[in-house]
Order: structure tokens, then C-alpha cells, then sequence
């Protein structure tokens, strides 16, 4: 798919004017994906009990991986990719979304996380599923257990500009309602969950490292996953 230019995009463009004269000099400074990565590491991760729209992130310079992962996308969308979000499913864990791009067919992301292994990904995967596989090591929960078990299909949100998704908080529980009923595909089966290895202590703490304790999800209760 041709990759479509800023001034051709009118989602893009109702966005960029809603910005004040700094906010568009931030945003149109985030020319690649390392350079979105960077301002999304660059803030706070957000322990509020509420969804951001990429307007909101950029006024109020803070985010966990869901308002993080739509302004990665609406960055993105600047340099001409589409807008592409996908869900990664995880058991008794938070889930966690990518802001997925391709450069040169290969698969890349962008993404804002609390654990240092689940940000960005260089473009260099063959697919999505190789993209996604390359989060599992790093995807674990505060049991020790290692957690990805699927992920959706991407959602393109250029589907979904009606809903004015850049500029609206409204919107973005509507997307993660839309995301929710996308078809998923498993990383693991059965078999596989019953014989991982929980993760190590040495990588689970680094993995923590400047984590935010309020935006950690704590299961209620710790038990062994058995096919989970």
C-alpha cells in the first residue's frame, strides 16, 4: 500500500491544527520510529485510571502502553504509515499494545511500557506473528510466570476516524472495544504453557527497572498456570 503523505490526510491534518504552536513542534520533531520511541520513553508512565487520547499525551506529557501505542500511531501516521494497533493477550497480566509499522516488508513496533523488554522493536521481522514472539521472554507477570498467550489482528484506525480518535478520550474505549472482538491468533498452546520455566529472578528485576509500582498489575491470587 502506498504510504500516504501528511497533507493528503485529514484526520492528521484536524489533529495538528487542535495542537498549540510547542505541541506541533514536538510532534513534527518525532521523524522516526526511535525518535517516537524516545519521547514516549522520555515521559511519565501514567498510573491514572483513565484513557488519553494522543492530544491529551501531548498536553499533559504522560502515558501507559494504550494512549502511548495511539500517539506512536498518529506519529507514525505523519511519516505515511498506516495506523496500525495490535493487542497482545496475556494471562493473569495486563495486556499490552503495539504500535506496529513495516519498512520494507519487515515487521517493527513502537510502544510505551512500564517493563523495559516490551518497547521497541527494530523493523527486521518477517511477521507479525515473528514481531510478537519476540515480546515473550520479556512478557511476565509479577508471579514470575512468563504471560503472552496471543494477539489480535491489527486494527487499522484509519477505520475508525469518525470517531476522532486523535483529539476524543471518547474514542478510546469504542477502540478497545473494537480491538477486543478482533480475531486473535495463540502463541502458545497448552502443551507449551505446561512446560515453561518461570522467569528468572535477575531478568525479572531488570526487566522492573524504573517501573512505576502504581501501574503494575498484581493478580489477586498466585497459582501455577496449567494450560493456561
Amino acid at each position: 500500500m502506498p504510504r500516504q503523505t501528511p497533507a493528503s490526510d485529514a484526520g492528521l491534518r484536524a489533529f495538528e491544527q487542535e495542537l498549540n504552536a510547542s505541541q506541533r513542534r514536538l510532534f513534527r520533531s518525532l521523524d522516526s520510529p526511535a525518535s517516537i520511541q524516545a519521547f514516549l520513553d522520555s515521559i511519565p508512565y501514567s498510573a491514572d485510571p483513565r484513557y488519553r487520547c494522543p492530544l491529551n499525551v501531548l498536553r499533559d506529557r504522560k502515558a501507559h502502553c494504550y494512549d502511548g501505542a495511539l500517539l506512536a500511531i498518529a506519529a507514525l501516521r505523519r511519516l505515511g504509515r498506516r495506523p496500525m494497533l495490535v493487542d497482545m493477550l496475556a494471562w493473569r497480566d495486563d495486556d499490552h499494545m503495539l504500535a506496529v509499522y513495516r519498512e520494507d516488508s519487515h515487521f517493527g513496533a513502537v510502544a510505551k511500557s512500564n517493563f523495559v523488554g516490551l518497547r521497541y522493536r527494530e523493523p527486521i521481522y518477517r511477521s507479525l506473528r515473528e514481531l510478537v514472539v519476540s515480546y515473550f521472554e520479556d512478557f511476565y507477570n509479577m508471579e514470575g510466570y512468563k504471560s503472552l498467550r496471543a494477539y489480535t489482528r491489527p486494527l487499522d484506525l484509519a477505520t475508525l476516524d469518525h470517531l476522532d480518535w486523535m483529539r476524543s478520550d471518547a474514542a478510546m474505549d469504542v477502540i478497545a472495544e473494537r480491538l477486543g472482538r478482533r480475531a486473535t491468533t495463540r502463541v502458545v498452546d497448552r502443551r507449551m504453557v505446561a512446560r515453561l520455566a518461570p522467569i528468572d529472578r535477575r531478568a525479572y528485576r531488570a526487566g522492573m527497572l524504573g517501573a512505576v509500582r502504581a501501574g503494575i498489575y498484581f493478580p489477586p491470587k498466585a497459582r501455577k498456570p496449567r494450560g493456561a
